[in-house]
């Protein structure tokens, strides 16, 4: 006869821990299979609990396959052997990916935003009035390509600070550059060949690989992508940076700008993708016009994000495809659900449209020219500075810095790691080695916290050489 105490149920009712004992029981075999079990009424007198907390726990054992009814005969154990799961293999430790990130004293790799910089009430203020006045619209799905208010917001936006006139109907919203590449490789074909500058952001290599779409790198002089070499590469597609490359910084002259447009108009399959991820922080002029609203023929792919103008952990980015490349997106790509939440489409189209994004950008510009500012004084400052060059530093959110050192980078970066200090060097973002130029530091001090500036400087030239 079965016996079980409840003593030690726990929060389960008499029922659930019947079956859960039972259950245990017959996976552990120690009741066999095609063993009769006792009657309702016979276990609920020996268990002293009711008749029907035994039939619950037998309908729930029927249920799952462990045990079976015979009419007019009793309830039996199933055969369990040939479907018992299989024991879980542990994975190796050198399997198990190491998710532990090192603290730095400070980074100048990793793009991140102080908390004290983003503005919280006034975002936590439009999400309660989103909330409170659009509660419908919120319940109703997202086009594909993003909420109508969202899209005339950035139309607006552009026209207006980046001298580019869209229709709403031409931008994408989604979340992330990342995803929107995946858009645009399905969008112009496996089929093409995309060219990607080198030195460059390799994770854009990277989503093209897992794409399964050919990529070429070609290189590029002091005004940008090399013209010649594109010519001969066979590539269809082109993705660049004009405004400000990442990482050398440098920033595409109209001239060599309009050589680019020529290269793209000589075969309707040719498109330009135009990276303009880090426009807004210019700190000497005004923003670079970019090259899509030099475009007259509808080659230019033009993307941003706003997780460079508002915080890094905001995934909302947005692509403007030319007028024929937005009528094959309808056709062929619709289908796709928005991958940004109403929420946040609804708040970020309200916090642009009344006028915070601008005063935002302007705050933040601001602030990030201090930062360099003070950072270039640390530099300056130092004993060994002469032995130090200073590059690219009002176009964007990096410079860089050229080392007059014998130390290989490799060396640099594990002395700045030991130092506190976390480094990339130039050198690291050539896909083709024998271009490389050694002794460049890339200096990113979005993410930087002021009061460390002097000290991050020091402890850096304590690693140079």
């Amino acid at each position: 006869m079965l016996t079980y105490s409840f003593e030690n149920k726990g929060s389960d009712s008499l029922y659930e821990y019947l079956y859960k004992q039972i259950k245990k029981d017959i996976l552990s075999y120690t009741i066999s299979a095609g063993e009769k079990l006792p009657s309702k009424r016979t276990l609920a007198k020996n268990l002293n609990i009711s008749t029907i907390t035994v039939e619950n726990a037998y309908a729930q054992l029927m249920a799952e396959g462990y045990i079976y009814s015979v009419p007019k005969s009793g309830f039996y154990v199933s055969d369990i052997s040939s479907k018992k799961t299989p024991q879980k293999t542990e994975p190796s430790k050198n399997d198990i990916l190491d998710t532990h990130t090192t603290t730095y004293f400070a980074d100048f790799v990793n793009n991140s935003t102080q908390s004290n910089n983003f503005p919280f009430s006034t975002w936590t203020k439009i999400m309660r009035e989103i909330m409170s006045d659009m509660s419908e619209k919120l319940m109703v799905r997202s086009p594909s390509s993003g909420v109508p208010e969202l899209r005339q917001a950035i139309s607006n936006y552009l026209y207006q600070f980046r001298g580019i006139n869209v229709e709403p109907e031409q931008i994408i919203v989604g979340a992330g550059t990342e995803y929107l590449y995946g858009l645009i490789i399905q969008l112009l074909g496996q089929d093409k060949t995309y060219a990607i500058e080198d030195p460059g952001y390799q994770k854009i290599s990277k989503i093209y690989d897992a794409n399964k779409v050919k990529s070429v790198h070609i290189g590029m002089d002091e005004s940008g992508i090399d013209i010649k070499t594109l010519e001969s590469s066979g590539a269809d597609i082109l993705h660049i940076s004009p405004s400000h490359h990442f990482p050398t910084g440098i920033v595409t002259p109209i001239s060599r700008r309009y050589e680019i447009l020529s290269w793209a108009s000589k075969s309707p399959d040719r498109y330009i993708i135009e990276d303009d991820y880090d426009s807004e922080f210019r700190l000497l002029g005004k923003p670079i016009p970019s090259l899509q609203s030099i475009d007259v023929l509808d080659k230019v792919i033009y993307m941003n994000t706003f997780s460079k103008s508002l915080s890094s952990t905001i995934r909302i980015s947005y692509m403007v495809l030319p007028k024929p490349l937005i009528a094959k997106y309808n056709r062929e790509l619709s289908f796709y659900s928005c991958t940004v939440s109403n929420f946040e489409q609804y708040t970020l189209a309200r916090f642009i449209e009344a006028g915070h994004l601008e005063k935002h950008i302007n705050r933040m510009r601001n602030y990030y020219r201090g930062q360099r500012d003070a950072i270039l004084e640390a530099i300056k400052s130092q004993p060994d500075f002469s032995l130090t060059t200073i590059k690219e530093e009002n176009s964007g959110l990096h410079f860089l810095l050229e080392v007059n050192t014998k130390l290989p980078d490799e060396t640099l970066i594990s002395k700045a790691k030991g130092n506190g200090i976390n480094i990339s060097c130039l050198s690291q973002y050539y896909y083709q080695k024998d271009r490389t130029k050694e002794h460049t530091i890339i200096i990113n001090y979005s993410g930087l916290d002021k009061i460390h500036i002097e000290e991050a400087i020091k402890r850096l030239y304590k690693s140079l050489w």
